[in-house]
């Protein structure tokens, strides 16, 4: 990245705006423009992202034939297919215990389908994540061995589940762990474990979604049962192509890198979801009011928030039940349900937010590297919110966050999020074997963690000596990469479509994201719950609608309001914002500077 865009050097969220691709890659664009017959912008997207240009028919039209390796290259996958045909066979018993977000009730479900398929009794546990936190736990075990659970199967979770799997062996019944969490260097006691994050799996399927590796546990198991005859018996096997819609919606909520194999997943899942086969989904796309086309940004911010509505403040087995239903009218009692929690959410967190935003200020005060990290906390906390308001405090401070809640017995629990370049789940682990937590464990950018409440201070140094100076590095080496410079003009439809050839979008294949030069703030408005809406016009008359999401009380919205009727330079993305049938290409706002001349 080899020079600033627009001579920004500070924006008002004090980023440089630095171009995507330097003049190698610029000569790579030309070349796939040239060879293959791509839209210039198109070109820019792939180059800046180092697509080969000997790898863009697949990278373009990922397929999962051509991307989907052999099951058992993962650790410990022959045992596990083994077991779970085993069981199958024998006609026994399998729980399954999830996690309470969307990729946990999508992995129980995909896991949940197939064995109704092969007609085979099957539990289900959500735990709730106010009464019994993270992962399996002892006594829940014991429930599910006392209906009759003969082969116990973690999704999700498990990873870190010594005690409950040990009480599991010791009354008699084995476990299969199927999770994607890093993973300590001890292992629980299970059967089997199936985890490319597994210090021992060299399957390089580490971007693997737990939703992921269930699915290529299904096609391990069905690949037995097929080989002995089982479906023969069965009238069929199941489609496991059918179920990618559920891989999709685990892979884009759990924010997992969307590159080789994730992203045939979600191209070919959303393929799926768009036939409205599955009713739990096609319910809660109507209750949301979906209007137009199924895509990724849908999977991460209208499915995704309304499904983990339920395990936040919940009944955390909705998702599960949703997404298995096969009857209507529970569909849509459930989808309903989950609107009116996802509403209830929602307010619970603006409150919230607001209070973590007070007193994260008192902790950076008015000097941005007081504080590397920022750990907050409060007794009136919502804990199953804490994750969302560790987010939104992530983006206002851009530095690793930790929200807790405290409850009455003297505890906390909490979820953290990072920013790129510091190891959060590094982090979290490293504070449990140093006693600083009772538990805890996560991803790079996200963890969760359970404290004595007296020792958060001896927590928040601890997180500053290992992270904070990075986290001050990194920050003050913070930009903004901008893949194309257009005007309003060129904001069109066709360009969308254009774009849209190099998606899906997400995490490791961020949203390509372009720089409007001088263009007039017509008009700027604070619009629903913080958003402010604005009107762009170029310098020859076209115009561009705008919003900033969460923007009203921030630098970018202020700045907006300030200069109606100004000039400014714009960031942001690209979308279709439709309203009443019609199509309009709106921007989404992520960044505004001043220009140099103005």
């Amino acid at each position: 990245m080899s020079r600033t865009v627009f001579d920004v050097s500070r924006s008002v969220t004090d980023r440089a705006w630095l171009d995507r691709i330097d003049d190698s890659s610029r000569a790579v664009a030309l070349a796939m423009v040239q060879q293959h017959g791509l839209p210039d912008v198109v070109a820019r997207i792939l180059a800046g992202r180092d697509v080969p240009i000997d790898a863009l028919p697949g990278y373009l039209d990922p397929r999962l034939r051509d991307l989907m390796p052999d099951p058992f290259v993962l650790t410990a996958m022959e045992p596990t297919a083994l077991k779970i045909v085993g069981a199958i066979e024998r006609d026994e018993i399998i729980a399954i215990f999830g996690d309470y977000d969307v990729d946990g009730a999508t992995s129980a479900a995909l896991l949940a389908g197939f064995l109704d398929k092969a007609g085979v009794r099957r539990l289900i546990h959500i735990p709730d994540r106010l009464t019994e936190g993270y992962g399996p736990n002892v006594e829940a075990v014991a429930t599910l061995v006392a209906a009759g659970a003969q082969l116990l199967v973690t999704v999700d979770c498990g990873t870190t589940g010594h005690e409950p799997i040990r009480e599991a062996a010791r009354l008699g019944v084995p476990t299969v762990v199927l999770d994607h969490h890093q993973a300590p260097e001890q292992l629980p006691e299970a059967y089997a474990i199936v985890n490319p994050n597994r210090l021992d799996d060299l399957s390089g399927l580490g971007h693997l979604c737990a939703a992921g590796v269930v699915f290529m546990t299904l096609v391990a198991v069905n690949r037995i049962l097929r080989a002995r005859g089982f479906w023969e018996k069965r009238g069929g096997e199941p489609d496991l192509m059918a179920m990618l819609d559920l891989v999709a919606l685990g892979t884009v909520a759990d924010v997992v890198p969307l590159v080789g194999l994730n992203r045939a997943f979600v191209r070919q899942g959303i393929a799926v979801m768009r036939r409205r086969d599955r009713l739990g989904l096609r319910a809660l796309a109507d209750s949301a009011r979906l209007d137009g086309p199924i895509a990724p940004y849908h999977l991460g911010f209208l499915f995704g928030p309304r499904i983990n509505a339920g395990g936040r403040i919940g009944d955390a087995a909705l998702g599960a039940r949703l997404l298995l239903t096969g009857d209507e009218n529970e569909a849509a009692k459930i989808a309903t349900e989950l609107e009116r929690l996802n509403r209830e959410r929602q307010e619970i967190e603006v409150r919230m937010v607001e209070e973590a935003e007070a007193e994260a200020l008192l902790s950076v005060g008015l000097d941005e590297n007081a504080a590397g990290i920022i750990v907050v906390a409060s007794s009136h906390w919502h804990p199953g919110i804490v994750g969302l308001v560790a987010s939104r405090l992530k983006d206002r401070f851009q530095r690793p966050v930790f929200a807790l809640a405290l409850d009455q017995n003297g505890f906390a629990t909490g979820s953290g999020r990072s920013v790129q370049g510091i190891d959060l789940g590094r982090a979290v682990r490293e504070a449990v074997e140093q006693k600083v937590l009772i538990k805890g464990g996560g991803h790079a950018m996200a963890a969760g963690l359970t404290i004595i409440a007296d020792k958060i201070p001896e927590l928040r140094a601890f997180f500053e000596t290992r992270l904070g100076a990075d986290a001050s590095r990194l920050r003050a080496e913070q930009s903004l990469v901008i893949d194309a410079a257009i005007m309003a003009g060129g904001a069109t439809l066709s360009l969308l479509t254009e774009i849209d050839r190099a998606g899906p979008y997400g995490s490791g294949h961020p949203e390509p994201l372009f720089a409007f030069g001088a263009h007039r703030v017509v008009d700027a408005m604070e619009v629903g719950t913080n958003h402010v809406r604005a009107k762009l016009k170029a310098g020859d008359g076209k115009t561009l609608e705008a919003i900033a999401f969460r923007a009203a009380n921030q630098p970018i919205g202020i700045a907006l309001m300030k200069n109606r009727g100004g000039v400014l330079h714009l960031a942001g993305s690209l979308a279709i914002n439709r309203y009443r049938g019609g199509e309009t290409v709106q921007l989404r706002i992520m960044d505004v500077a001043t220009p140099a001349a103005h």
